[in-house]
């Protein structure tokens, strides 16, 4: 489903709603002229920064890979990769659920660039009503089983002033290991819905053409045998047609909001 415009912020308290194309070319080709702080939250140094472009200044959040905490089971620096992988994956399903988001050089070296979304962060998975949201919930549950996203809180689940759903925070993605840690199992061994069967399949035939432009930008995000499992995993929900179910051991993030 594609997004024609977006709700960002052009500075703090200051919403603007624009074309998703003027958010593109800003976010991947603008100057990033200004830190306006640092995002105190993460376990990883994230910064909000604006970015200009054509006179066009919008603010994005800025995860440079040297700020990267090490982890023992993600490779050291890829983090960034990884949020980047995300968006693409989004975006080749034809679901937009991730903002727009580029792997770019940053006022601290190469990082994750990934435009604002304007919200309110009272609004979360644990508060709206999730009967609105059933369609693109399924669409992040099975996103999420996809990227094997191992942090899938609530307050990584947006919602902008349309009523559209993002998902952010995919630093922990995309590991050749089983990792799916979410809070999203409203859905657990419910059939898939054809449609979403249906953009599977074609994504799926995306990953086995080795010229295909997604793939090879995947491929340059993550590792082979991370690619592989991809794959795997995509195969394994056309073949089951149903929604993964928790696994034995950690299934939901900590803190969970």
């Amino acid at each position: 489903m594609s997004v024609n415009r977006v709700h960002t912020a052009r500075a703090l308290d200051e919403p603007v709603c624009i074309s998703m194309d003027e958010a593109l070319s800003t976010i991947e080709q603008g100057v990033m002229d200004d830190e306006v702080g640092l995002m105190r939250w993460g376990s990883n140094y994230t910064f909000l920064v604006n970015i200009v472009r054509a006179g066009i200044r919008l603010m994005a959040i800025y995860k440079p890979r040297r700020g990267e905490r090490p982890l023992w089971d993600f490779p050291d620096g890829t983090l960034c990769n990884r949020e980047t992988a995300a968006y693409l994956t989004s975006k080749a399903l034809g679901w937009s659920l991730v903002p727009p988001t580029f792997l770019r050089d940053g006022t601290r070296g190469i990082g994750s660039v990934q435009l604002f979304i304007d919200h309110n962060p009272d609004v979360h998975y644990y508060t709206f009503d999730k009967l609105q949201f059933t369609t693109q919930l399924e669409r992040m549950a099975i996103f999420d089983a996809i990227a094997n996203n191992a942090d899938r809180k609530g307050g990584h689940c947006l919602v902008d002033e349309d009523q559209r759903l993002w998902g952010i925070d995919h630093g922990l993605t995309f590991n050749a290991s089983e990792k799916l840690r979410t809070v999203i199992w409203d859905f657990s061994g419910r059939a898939i819905p054809p449609e979403i069967l249906d953009d599977l399949r074609l994504f799926c035939a995306r990953l086995h053409d080795a010229e295909d432009a997604y793939t090879r930008s995947m491929s340059e995000l993550l590792s082979p045998i991370e690619m592989r499992m991809l794959r795997f995993r995509v195969e394994d929900l056309l073949e089951n047609g149903v929604f993964p179910l928790p696994g034995p051991g950690p299934n939901r993030p900590w803190p969970a909001v």
